[in-house]
C-alpha cells in the first residue's frame, strides 16, 4: 500500500483522531457530543479527504471533465486539497484535540493506510451496529437521499452490495489492525449508545485523553439525524428511478465548497408539495428479511467477538433479537 500514500507524506495538519465509522451506527451524534467537549475541535461535517479516490466508497464523486471521466485526487493539486482539509480545522485553539468523523473510511483501505501514515500515533474510534438493522437503516438513508430505487427486498435483490458491503465488520477491523495498534482502536456500539449515551461518551473521553468532568450535563441527550421518510414511499422510489441520472453527483463538488445547482427547480418544488418528507418513523424491519440476514452475517462474524474484544456475537444473533 506504500504508492497510495506518499501523496501525503506533507501533510501540515493531522487529524488526532478519526470517528471511522461505520455508517448508521451513530457516528453523527458522537461527532456532535464530542464537539461540546472544549478541549475538541471537531471538523464540521463528513470530509472524505482520505479517500476521495476510492471509487468504490465514492462513486458519487467521479465527474466529467473535457469528456474524461476523473475523480478527486490529492496528486492532482496537492496545496489545493491540502489547504481545503486544513481550513477545516481554523478554528481549532493549540491545546484542542482535532477530530473528524467519515463514515467510508471503515471501508477503504485508502483511507486507512492514509491516516496511519499521516499520523501513526492516531486513534480511531469505531462506531458498530448490529449488521441486519444497519443494513436497514442504510436503506432509509438511501432513500431521503434520493438514491434508493428499488423497495428494500429488491434492493437487496439486485443491488445488495450496495448495502451489505458497509455490515462487513470482521474484514474491516482485520484491515483496520494490519496499521494500527489495538489499543489505538475504541470500538463503541451503537446500542449501547442508545442506552447509555453518558456512559459512552465518557469512556470515549477517557479513551481520547480528555477530562469527562468537562462535558456539559446535558451532552446525553443529543441526538442527531433524526429519521424522515416520503409521504408516498412507491413514488418516491418512481421518480428517483426515472430520474437517477440527474440524482448523481451530489458530491462532485464536495471539495470545492460550491453548490450543486438544480436543474429542475419547479419540479422539485411541485413535487416536494405533492411527496413531502415527513418526521416519521422508517417502517419496522420485516421478520423475514431480519432473519435472512441474520442468517447471512452470522456466517461472516464467527470471530466478531475476539476483534471488537466485546461479547457481542450472542446478543446480535440471539433469536430473541
Amino acid at each position: 500500500m506504500n504508492s497510495t500514500i506518499t501523496q501525503l507524506d506533507e501533510l501540515f495538519t493531522a487529524p488526532d483522531f478519526v470517528i471511522a465509522g461505520a455508517m448508521k451506527c451513530g457516528t453523527t451524534t458522537l461527532h456532535q457530543m464530542l464537539a461540546q467537549h472544549p478541549d475538541v475541535f471537531m471538523a464540521d461535517d463528513e470530509l472524505f479527504y482520505f479517500d476521495m479516490d476510492d471509487i468504490a466508497q465514492h462513486p458519487d464523486f467521479l465527474f466529467k471533465k473535457k469528456d474524461k471521466l476523473l475523480t478527486h485526487e490529492v496528486a492532482r493539486d496537492p496545496k489545493y486539497y491540502q489547504s481545503w482539509y486544513e481550513s477545516r480545522f481554523k478554528g481549532a485553539y493549540d491545546r484542542q484535540l482535532k477530530g473528524e468523523d467519515s463514515t467510508t473510511y471503515i471501508c477503504s483501505e485508502l483511507a486507512i493506510a492514509r491516516l496511519a501514515k499521516c499520523n501513526p500515533e492516531m486513534k480511531l474510534v469505531i462506531m458498530l451496529r448490529q449488521p441486519s438493522l444497519r443494513v436497514y437503516s442504510h436503506y432509509w438513508h438511501m432513500v431521503r437521499a434520493g438514491r434508493a430505487i428499488y423497495s428494500f427486498e429488491d434492493t437487496l435483490r439486485f443491488q445488495s452490495s450496495l448495502l451489505l458491503q458497509r455490515s462487513d465488520y470482521c474484514d474491516q477491523l482485520k484491515m483496520i489492525y494490519r496499521y494500527f495498534a489495538r489499543e489505538q482502536v475504541k470500538i463503541v456500539l451503537f446500542e449501547e449508545l442508545v442506552k447509555n449515551a453518558n456512559l459512552v461518551i465518557r469512556d470515549v473521553c477517557t479513551f481520547l485523553g480528555v477530562p469527562e468532568g468537562k462535558l456539559p450535563s446535558d451532552v446525553s441527550t443529543i441526538h442527531a439525524n433524526k429519521g424522515q421518510v416520503p409521504k408516498f414511499l412507491s413514488l418516491h422510489l418512481l421518480k428517483c428511478r426515472l430520474f437517477r441520472k440527474s440524482n448523481s453527483g451530489a458530491y462532485q463538488v464536495h471539495f470545492t465548497d460550491a453548490k450543486i445547482k438544480n436543474s429542475r427547480p419547479w419540479f422539485e418544488k411541485v413535487y416536494r408539495q405533492l411527496n413531502p418528507m415527513i418526521n416519521k418513523k422508517a417502517p419496522k424491519m420485516r421478520p423475514d428479511h431480519k432473519e435472512l440476514l441474520d442468517r447471512y452475517f452470522a456466517k461472516t462474524m464467527h470471530d466478531i467477538d475476539e476483534l471488537t474484544g466485546l461479547c457481542v456475537f450472542k446478543t446480535w444473533f440471539s433469536k430473541e433479537d
